[in-house]
């Protein structure tokens, strides 16, 4: 018996266009919170670096989140906008911007997460092997 050929047989083709359903199915969960899968991505990423009490950089933030620096800027800006961040700039290296996420940023990321969770949940299931699996994919190649 044949399987998939061509590009149906690459594990790389279903796994972008499974990352692209998860993102579009997030997107629609998150929309009724005006947050985009980028949005809250960037907040979540800022809320779990300044979780010790030191807001990060904005370059820790979008190193954490794996996003572009200029785009990074661009939506913490408009998050900002918003009044769910503050951006100042750092005591020490006036060149860098301290991220700290707002109180009104903190009750609706519990309510993004929940949403996030219940994605990952309905889409992959509750088991940790693929998350484990794509984690080792994404931090690349050992040794």
């Amino acid at each position: 018996m044949s399987g998939p050929v061509g590009p149906l047989s690459s594990p790389g083709f279903w796994l972008q266009r499974a990352a692209e359903a998860y993102l579009r199915e997030l997107d629609a969960r998150l929309r009724p919170l005006e947050l985009t899968h980028t949005q809250f991505q960037l907040l979540a990423s800022a809320g779990w670096l300044g979780r010790e009490g030191v807001g990060p950089t904005q370059q820790q933030v979008a190193e954490f989140a794996g996003a572009d620096r200029m785009m990074t800027s661009k939506v913490l800006g408009t998050l900002e906008a918003r009044g769910l961040l503050v951006r100042t700039a750092d005591p020490q290296d006036a060149r860098l911007r301290r991220v700290t996420v707002t109180e009104p940023a903190r009750a609706l990321l519990r309510d993004a997460t929940r949403i996030a969770r219940a994605v990952d949940v309905a889409l992959v299931g509750g088991g940790t092997e693929l998350r484990d699996r794509l984690a080792a994919i994404a931090e690349g190649p050992s040794g």
